[in-house]
């Protein structure tokens, strides 16, 4: 998930992703197969297929998850199969192992803001079934650690994904990240060295680690100093201790949730619970206002150019913080038509979260992306 913090402040941080809709309708699908060597080799598809120059567009694929009987974990069940890593021989980093006898790439899962490895819980089933899925909770979220005093950046977490696969993994993966998550795979992959990232996976990739990010629009820049205002006043302790005890409560989660779900029958309370629980731990204020106040991180634009690693997007069109009209949205939608190894896919009627939201559509898209990158 995105940062943020009031139902109230939800309202302004849109404004500052987004211009003003417009009701001209683009298409809505703007996906490419990256690997056009591979077109007669794809799995079965419905729906019709067009071309443009050396690349193809499909109106949609079969769901092989639907036919394997990919199931829903619970939290419990998830939270049995974690171990812990020593990052930097201090801080304890927990994470998710699903084993498979598959000799194909292994996958790594990177939440987004305020979540944990349980917010996985609808797409584990389903691609552990082909592939051995790990997935870590961030420096600061979920079951890792919280430490006082630690400047979160998004350097940070991409320096932990990568020294996760270094030492745990120890193979070359799949990174498949949501929001900010999404953001630390694109920095990850552009630093890596070790040919470790095997391609990525991005879910309604952030602009930033906050919505400080800097893009090149005149409505963000014209907004920056309410921004720096808000920045102030989480620095008072008693303020940033209000915020965030408001922010966490149930009824405040679960409307923040709704607003950012276009499936609002996901918003369970499972899902608030995924969201509260690692709220109340020492350390989590902190990180809160951390990353709330920190640095926006590098970003994607100037990232993005440098990735030749098969990438696959997908992009839900109801999203509030990163809308595929707002500055990040587009583009990100432009890259298909800039880059032969990027593929796009909007996922209608789907928020800011879209494997939580609607993992059905999601693993549509991503299981035969998948296949294409494991057979090259």
């Amino acid at each position: 998930m995105t940062a943020t913090a009031l139902p109230d402040v939800v309202a302004c941080l849109r404004s500052l992703h987004s211009p003003p809709r417009t009701s001209a309708k683009e298409p809505r699908l703007k996906g490419g197969l990256a690997f056009p060597q591979l077109q007669n080799n794809k799995l079965p598809i419905l729906g019709r297929g067009y071309g443009i120059g050396n690349r193809c567009f499909t109106t949609c694929y079969r769901d092989p998850s639907t036919e394997s009987g990919g199931s829903v974990l619970g939290v419990s069940q998830i939270k049995e199969k974690c171990s812990k890593w020593q990052w930097k021989g201090q801080y304890s980093i927990n994470y998710f192992v699903s084993s498979s006898s598959s000799s194909n790439p292994p996958l790594l899962l990177v939440h987004g803001f305020g979540a944990s490895i349980p917010h996985w819980r609808r797409n584990i089933g389903t691609l552990a079934q082909d592939y051995t899925v790990y997935a870590i909770d961030l420096l600061g979220f979920g079951d890792s650690d919280k430490p006082q005093g630690f400047s979160y950046c998004m350097e940070a977490w991409a320096e932990l994904i990568l020294d996760f696969l270094n030492e745990v993994v120890q193979k070359p993966t799949v990174l498949i990240g949501n929001s900010v998550g999404s953001l630390a795979c694109v920095i990850a992959a552009s630093e890596s060295s070790q040919n470790m990232v095997r391609g990525i996976v991005l879910l309604n990739c952030a602009g930033g680690m906050n919505n400080k990010a800097v893009v090149d629009d005149w409505r963000i820049k014209l907004l920056l100093p309410l921004l720096l205002l808000f920045d102030f006043l989480l620095k008072q302790r008693p303020i940033a201790e209000a915020v965030f005890e408001r922010a966490k409560q149930r009824d405040n989660l679960r409307n923040i949730l709704l607003s950012v779900y276009g499936n609002k029958e996901s918003v369970d309370d499972e899902l608030v619970e995924i969201i509260n629980g690692p709220a109340n731990d020492e350390g989590a204020l902190d990180a809160f206002v951390s990353i709330i106040t920190g640095p926006p991180g590098p970003n994607p634009v100037q990232l993005m150019p440098i990735i030749n690693l098969p990438v696959l997007i997908l992009w839900g069109d109801q999203d509030p913080f990163t809308p595929i009209d707002g500055p990040v949205g587009k583009y990100f939608s432009s890259l298909p038509l800039k880059s032969s190894n990027v593929s796009l896919y909007m996922l209608e009627g789907v928020g800011h979260c879209p494997h939580d939201d609607k993992p059905d559509l999601v693993h549509q898209k991503l299981l035969p992306w998948l296949a294409q990158v494991t057979a090259l």
